[in-house]
């Protein structure tokens, strides 16, 4: 199990946090994800195994958001 926190920048609201958190859950091998609204941050649990790093930010990436 891999962990992993990442800069997210766009989001605003509960919207945005259920948006990254229900896209990004629905993936194969996470077993995690915590999105702190205010720092902008979203924690990942997930298993290497079973999907990688590119295609977590690839998910948020296409809800609208910017990784830096």
């Amino acid at each position: 199990m891999q962990n992993v926190t990442l800069n997210v920048q766009g989001m605003s609201c509960g919207h945005c946090v259920k948006s990254v958190e229900g896209s990004v859950g629905a993936l194969a091998g996470v077993d995690q994800v915590k999105v702190n609204l205010e720092e902008g941050l979203v924690e990942v649990a997930f298993d290497e195994a079973q999907v990688t790093l590119d295609q977590i930010k690839e998910t948020i990436d296409d809800q609208g958001y910017d990784i830096k």
